[in-house]
């Protein structure tokens, strides 16, 4: 059984400035002292969350794809955050997931925030991404989805050990995000890591922080809280197989496929 070290970056972010959230995030990066397994950036880490996808998207073959495979490589860990992409004439707020080797997958936001707008810009994803990292089978998923469990269930088809979202999650809200990230771990028996921003945006939204990694019973295991800097704290896998054995919860669960229209 093999351990996980999992890193996680909470900071401000220059409103759609790209180069400057890409320096931010190296310099954050560069305080780590001890390897790590899996690092995790916010919901578009290089512009803040923004509608105007036209000016601030780029390609899977542009500056960010490419400084995310850089520091995968350099820290000998996977890389993953979201960032706007603009593919086959359509936006996504997509997370890509990097592993050291280049190699790249990713997951398109599948519930897009209404109340701002984002479904009338970017395009939704239709399928969930769950990648085995070291032992540990992993599903990414993005801020807004964390309100809906079906989507974040944990299902015998398709299992996994850590739940993790990547956010701009605003202040006022702050008790959901909180609430909400406990919950998913709890009836999902798997570990949870919850990745925000602090600061405020260009559109006077604030943003608490508080990001969090969270054991299967539901347990902070690491807080960020409003901080900035990169956090770090290694999951044990004896921990929760033994909580898993003991706890079988997951066993009773209603069996039924995912579908997205």
């Amino acid at each position: 059984m093999s351990n996980l070290t999992v890193s996680f970056v909470q900071t401000e972010l220059h409103w759609h400035d790209a180069t400057a959230n890409r320096a931010a995030m190296e310099q954050h990066l560069a305080q780590l002292t001890t390897p790590t397994d899996l690092v995790v950036l916010p919901e578009m880490f290089t512009t803040g969350f923004s509608m105007e996808a036209a000016a601030q998207a780029e390609t899977m073959d542009g500056p960010t794809v490419a400084w995310l495979r850089e520091r995968a490589a350099a820290l000998n860990a996977v890389v993953t955050g979201s960032v706007i992409i603009q593919e086959n004439g359509a936006y996504h707020n997509r997370l890509l997931w990097v592993r050291p080797d280049g190699s790249l997958r990713s997951y398109d936001k599948r519930h897009l925030f209404t109340l701002a707008g984002e479904q009338h810009v970017y395009t939704p994803g239709r399928t969930r991404l769950v990648e085995e990292w070291r032992g540990w089978r992993i599903c990414p998923l993005v801020c807004y989805d964390l309100r809906f469990p079906v989507w974040s269930r944990n299902q015998a088809t398709e299992p996994y050990d850590l739940l993790l979202y990547v956010a701009n999650w605003p202040a006022v809200r702050r008790t959901a995000w909180m609430t909400l990230l406990r919950a998913r771990a709890i009836e999902n028996v798997a570990c949870a890591l919850g990745v925000n921003r602090i600061g405020r945006d260009a559109l006077a939204h604030d943003y608490a922080g508080d990001s969090a990694l969270i054991d299967a019973r539901g347990n902070y295991l690491l807080e960020a809280h409003d901080q900035a800097g990169v956090f770090t704290h290694t999951l044990r896998r004896d921990e929760l197989e033994e909580f898993r054995t003991k706890f079988t919860a997951l066993n009773d669960g209603d069996a039924f496929e995912l579908t997205a229209p």
